[in-house]
């Protein structure tokens, strides 16, 4: 898989995965196209993660545009593109003290090199796919979301935010799964 060129080690780690009855290419299609507005809840979610800083009065946090694709928003949201092969995988990235009530330090990325490289001390760096297998005619669509924190004290941090976020984040990769299935299914 791509994903481990970018992240062959990590420290926390989860894995989603639903069959689809359709062709690669309209799987592929759907990964790109899906929106919030097929996923019953992401909305709830993300504004539980801004539900801190609402409350601190720091802005209204992050909300996705229902109407515009889910991936495109991350890409043009602190995500970067680290690879591509069309009707297979796409993997995806992005820095960030995560557990911070802000979001932490903002770390912009303009490669996947420079994702490969980053390594400063505060941060973790996450990773995350959706890969292609045949499977008896139809697809086994997969997702794999990666975490490497880049040093003890980030880890540690990170641990505990897991903890917290973990069945939430595990929610929104099902939700985007079944969105997925459900677009490349009906056409």
């Amino acid at each position: 898989m791509l994903i481990d060129a970018f992240m062959p080690r990590y420290d926390f780690r989860e894995v989603h995965s639903v069959v689809i009855r359709s062709a690669a290419a309209s799987v592929f299609k759907a990964i790109r196209s899906v929106t919030p507005a097929e996923m019953p809840l992401v909305g709830t979610l993300y504004a539980l993660r801004a539900l801190p800083n609402r409350l601190l009065g720091r802005g209204p946090g992050i909300r996705p545009e229902v109407q515009r694709s889910l991936l495109d928003q991350a890409l043009q949201g602190g995500f970067v593109l680290l690879a591509e092969t069309p009707q297979q995988e796409i993997v995806v990235g992005t820095v960030g003290a995560f557990w911070s009530l802000r979001g932490g330090p903002s770390v912009t990325l303009a490669s996947a090199e420079e994702f490969i490289t980053f390594a400063r001390p505060g941060y973790a760096k996450a990773a995350m796919n959706f890969s292609m297998e045949p499977l008896d005619g139809d697809i086994r669509l997969r997702t794999e979301t990666r975490v490497l924190a880049t040093d003890p004290v980030s880890r540690r941090r990170f641990a505990r935010y897991w903890m917290v976020i973990h069945a939430g984040s595990a929610l929104i990769r099902r939700m985007w799964l079944r969105a997925i299935k459900q677009r490349a299914e009906m056409g």
